[in-house]
């Protein structure tokens, strides 16, 4: 019901091209968003990008979330990501999680949200944390740039984080994989039409689309953390997670892959309101709690 419900919202003449191309993603405005009973929000600017901070009511662990959203590059942080970040807070009995608002494209393309990413990272080191006391969270672009940030990390000889979740993590902004023809007619939200967000660059720009800190699948992952990647098995970009986890097995990490069957793309964002969701949430959950607590016990509180 939810696919044909995406599928029908998606082929309506009138708004169905302004969310496939990116314009709703851009344009959208949400209602205030409410800070659950017993939360705290800190909004922060920290240079060029603004940083949320979401405080649990209890707090008992020292391991952070740092929470990179999606949207193509082109969107804002948008209320289904604070949704996000109370989930995450809840996790191993309570933890803060900072949601990075990064610049998009096109009026900030690349390297702008990696640049962004770095910084938000380097405030928490700042803070006190350290790379084993942060667990990377991303979905769609945002699952991309948490694994370029992570390319980058190692490349500048810097400590990487302890774990990373990818949601359905774009990887591959060539869109060279085999889903995008496969699953070409069957995804509801980027089927069926070559003017799909995925396909216009304005993240990349002039750059070339291959490169590893655009789109991660082209790099190494040698050194990368433990990594759990979600996604569901009629996304077009299927192949950016199953390729993606190839090769970081490849290089000896950590990962755990899970193909949701007949789920679309970022499913986890219907919470805990459908079950393929809601078993998600409990799967991520299970792998972060399982994430070795590290403390050093002179963090900023």
């Amino acid at each position: 019901m939810v696919r044909e419900f995406i599928r029908i919202v998606t082929s309506e003449r009138l708004i169905g091209p302004k969310i496939q191309d990116g314009t709703f993603r851009k344009k959208v405005i949400e209602p205030t968003w409410h800070c659950p009973d017993g939360y705290s929000r800190l909004c922060l600017n920290i240079k060029n990008c603004d940083i949320e901070i979401l405080t649990p009511p209890e707090r008992n662990s020292e391991m952070v979330v740092l929470q990179l959203h999606g949207g193509g590059y082109i969107g804002k942080l948008k209320n289904a990501y604070r949704d996000f970040a109370k989930f995450y807070s809840d996790m191993r009995g309570g933890m803060k999680v900072f949601t990075l608002d990064y610049r998009v494209a096109p009026k900030h393309p690349y390297p702008a949200a990696l640049k962004d990413a770095y910084q938000a990272y380097c405030f928490l080191k700042g803070l006190g944390y350290r790379g084993r006391q942060i667990i990377l969270a991303g979905d769609s672009a945002g699952g991309g740039l948490a694994l370029a940030l992570c390319g980058y990390l190692r490349d500048q000889g810097l400590e990487l984080p302890s774990a990373a979740v990818l949601m359905s993590p774009w990887t591959d902004l060539t869109a060279s994989g085999a889903s995008y023809e496969e699953n070409y007619t069957k995804d509801p939200l980027f089927g069926n039409t070559r003017e799909s967000m995925i396909y216009n660059g304005e993240y990349y720009g002039s750059h070339d689309p291959s490169d590893p800190y655009i789109s991660p699948l082209f790099g190494e992952f040698t050194g990368f953390p433990r990594m759990l990647f979600q996604v569901g098995s009629i996304e077009m970009l299927l192949s950016d997670t199953t390729e993606a986890v190839k090769k970081a097995r490849e290089a000896g990490c950590e990962v755990k892959e899970t193909i949701y069957d007949g789920m679309f793309h970022v499913f986890q964002m219907a919470m805990n309101r459908m079950p393929e969701s809601e078993k998600a949430w409990e799967e991520v959950a299970q792998f972060v709690n399982g994430v070795q607590e590290f403390s050093l016990g002179t963090v900023q509180k």
